[in-house]
């Protein structure tokens, strides 16, 4: 990696048009990766990356006129001080918020160097064009805030909106809410069966763990490799699956640390009383998330686990 200050004017402007080339296709990936879920933010990139292909232009001319039709080429990799961007363009689904940051942090780091390239250049007219860059960058910082005002009408900001939080209902709250009743309501009857069965809270909390501990593991894989989100849009599988399988664990470990107690009686009691918290908890969540009646609710999950409940006491006095 060369430093910046080694370059001499015609590798800046070389730089300056890669760049600018680079930046016009980052944008043109945001808009193709944002128009399906956000049309109108889709728009904002597609208006940035005409911005910065005119940039390229005016560069390209200019080089022309000084040093001909030859360009080297001369990356931002090339050269040591410019910072590593994660590559969200390459990523589907997108996130709006994360990408919009990600533009505002190339279009300073920009000006930036355009400021730089300002101050080792002596050319008048390369001079010229580089102070019109730097002020059309340093207003392109807010460029997309302003687009953002223009694209994103009142109607536009509710359908993304809508359309973010339908995106965290399948990404995060659907799996997480599965993992939630499948850990607190199948560990049930291990567990209770284990306690009536051996009368040991040691014993049954190691049970308890164990069917924590294997039901999230089953239901994460179940939930990661149950598809890969390219067509349902319910995001990167392994996420998906990661949200399921911890909240299985902790559905089921939740009822099983009550037996670390050893009197058994007291361990049992405030079991059952984790148990029905538990149950109301995910009622909570499937009324406030799932657009389920909060009584409808109660009564399928409350029902659900009681008999499985019910299951694990029996055999376990069996």
């Amino acid at each position: 990696m060369r430093r910046f200050s080694e370059l001499n004017e015609q590798e800046i402007l070389a730089l300056a048009i890669s760049l600018e080339e680079e930046h016009s296709r980052i944008y043109a990936d945001y808009a193709d990766g944002l128009k399906e879920r956000y049309p109108a933010s889709a728009n904002v990139f597609v208006e940035m990356a005409e911005e910065e292909n005119e940039h390229r232009r005016w560069l390209f001319e200019i080089y022309q006129q000084k040093f001909g039709d030859h360009i080297p080429l001369i990356r931002r990799q090339d050269v040591k001080g410019f910072v590593v961007h994660t590559p969200l363009w390459m990523v589907r689904p997108m996130g709006l918020d994360a990408v919009r940051k990600q533009a505002e942090e190339i279009e300073y780091e920009t000006r930036k160097f355009y400021e730089r390239a300002l101050e080792r250049t002596t050319d008048a007219k390369i001079r010229k064009l580089l102070g019109d860059l730097v002020e059309a960058e340093r207003g392109h910082e807010s460029l997309a805030e302003k687009l953002s005002d223009e694209h994103l009408t009142d109607a536009a900001r509710d359908e993304e909106e809508e359309m973010r939080r339908r995106m965290f209902m399948l990404q995060i709250v659907q799996p997480g809410l599965a993992g939630l009743m499948d850990g607190s309501v199948s560990t049930l009857a291990p567990l209770f069966a284990a306690a009536f069965a051996t009368q040991s809270t040691w014993e049954t909390f190691l049970v308890g763990m164990a069917a924590s501990v294997g039901a999230g593991i089953s239901m994460g894989f179940a939930e990661a490799l149950s598809d890969d989100g390219s067509l349902t849009g319910r995001g990167h599988p392994w996420i998906r699956g990661t949200v399921t399988g911890c909240m299985t664990m902790i559905g089921g470990v939740g009822h099983t640390l009550p037996y670390l107690i050893s009197d058994f009686r007291v361990a049992t009691s405030l079991a059952i009383v984790v148990v029905l918290i538990e149950l109301w908890v995910i009622a909570w969540i499937r009324a406030r998330y799932m657009d389920t009646r909060f009584l409808q609710a109660v009564f399928e999950v409350v029902l659900g686990g009681l008999i499985v409940f019910a299951a694990g006491v029996l055999i376990g006095n069996a």
